[in-house]
């Protein structure tokens, strides 16, 4: 069976294959629009917004005696007091302490966790608990756009500074007291749902789940009791914003791809998985695979990690914890800039900059874009968006110690050489647009 270390073998090497661009951007298989993505995005902030998660993330079930014994050795994360009903953001790093990737665990019952994310953490769990030697059961129910029986489980979240109105209208009474990062049941109607409670796009609200043959009751009801309240179903133009807004750095790149201890782990992944279809983008451009690796540190997890127990990579992320890390921050971009990127595509020929789509400017899977100041690489831009909240552009970065809040930058925005291997990346110039550095997308946001 063909596996991606044939392709990568086959492509050249991890960067002949990442940027032929063959995935393009992560899909959100939900209807574009609902109303208008603008007045989408502004009712997570306004109003209550409930969004549809149910198709673009993989669930992996693991169940039996050593289930906490293989995410403990896996995971970078401390398992003291993990047990039912409660939920946790996994990470799972390789032997050299660099991120394979995140997802939520939702333990449903004594030795029983539900993973939910993006695919490469999963797949790493995967693989160990098949080839380690573990006593546990797994079952995987794939996204949407792999899975042509449909899935399991719905999951919905309503967020907004109405969102708790409208949960004690559909449950019939007062709420139970759902901690962070806890669950809790209640009532849709005549559903039970279980709620995880992670303020993702912080302010008030849950994700709960549930049979996905009762998805359009509770959808439905959820509906109809919002509707005093502004509530307004989010396609997938604006939930490609979220992340964005809420600062969670999505579209890393896997730590998979060299390395002779994870050539095994390569030769397991097939053709059709998730890191064999990644597409690699932007205006950060090395011929070194590991130069888009990034650390925990890097993306704002350094205090997630605990050194409490043995798992993959503990050693390496010891010896990483002593040296400076780039660590998470929001870029604001300069609307003058912005505007003279648009205006540039009533230029002819390759005089043109690169399309900024509105609200999602990502064009791949996993994009990197330079960030400068005086022509000095200090940090990499990932997911760019246009945010009515905020009425501008802005993006998450991860930028170098030494970068202070309030600093004006460069983000260098389009391919070198106008552009790559990638069919849906359009021939074009490179430019820059000025940015500033910022703690928070929001002024005077204390979250």
């Amino acid at each position: 069976m063909a596996h991606l270390e044939d392709q990568l073998q086959a492509a050249g090497g991890p960067l002949g294959l990442l940027r032929s661009g063959r995935s393009g951007a992560y899909p959100f298989p939900i209807k574009a629009e609902f109303t208008n993505w603008r007045d989408e995005q502004e009712s997570w902030r306004n109003s209550a917004a409930l969004m549809d998660l149910s198709h673009h993330m993989t669930d992996l079930t693991v169940q039996g005696p050593d289930c906490y014994r293989l995410l403990a050795d896996v995971g970078a994360n401390t398992f003291q007091g993990f047990g039912p009903m409660k939920a946790k953001q996994f990470i799972a790093v390789n032997q050299d302490g660099y991120m394979i990737g995140d997802c939520i665990l939702f333990c449903l019952a004594d030795n029983h966790v539900r993973l939910v994310g993006r695919p490469p953490a999963l797949n790493w769990v995967q693989f160990h608990a098949e080839t380690g030697g573990y006593d546990v059961t797994l079952r995987r129910d794939e996204r949407t756009a792999q899975n042509p029986n449909g899935r399991e489980f719905f999951r919905l979240q309503l967020q907004g500074p109405h969102a708790s109105a409208i949960f004690e209208n559909v449950n019939g009474g007062p709420m139970p007291d759902i901690p962070f990062f806890s669950m809790g049941k209640f009532s849709i109607g005549k559903h039970e749902v279980t709620a995880l409670n992670h303020r993702m796009s912080g302010f008030p609200g849950l994700e709960f789940f549930g049979p996905y043959e009762h998805i359009d009751d509770v959808r439905d009801a959820i509906l109809e009791a919002g509707e005093p309240f502004g509530v307004r179903q989010i396609g997938a133009r604006a939930y490609a914003s979220v992340a964005t807004e809420s600062g969670w750095i999505a579209n890393t790149v896997p730590a998979v791809y060299s390395g002779d201890s994870m050539k095994t782990y390569r030769e397991w992944l097939g053709v059709r998985t998730f890191e064999a279809n990644l597409s690699l983008g932007g205006s950060f451009a090395s011929d070194r695979v590991e130069d888009y690796y990034v650390t925990p540190w890097d993306l704002g997890y350094g205090h997630i990690l605990k050194f409490d127990h043995d798992f993959i990579g503990r050693e390496a992320l010891e010896r990483l914890k002593g040296e400076k890390h780039r660590r998470k921050a929001w870029l604001a971009w300069h609307r003058d800039d912005v505007a003279r990127v648009f205006a540039s595509q009533y230029e002819q020929g390759d005089r043109r900059f690169k399309h900024i789509e509105m609200p999602a400017a990502f064009y791949a899977a996993s994009q990197f874009d330079r960030v400068e100041s005086n022509g000095r690489l200090v940090g990499i831009s990932t997911l760019c968006s246009y945010t009515s909240n905020v009425r501008g552009w802005i993006s998450v970065v991860m930028v170098d110690d030494d970068v202070h809040y309030g600093q004006q930058v460069e983000l260098v925005w389009g391919e070198p050489d106008g552009g790559s291997a990638n069919p849906t990346v359009e021939r074009h110039s490179q430019t820059t647009i000025r940015a500033t550095v910022t703690r928070r997308p929001f002024a005077g946001d204390k979250r």
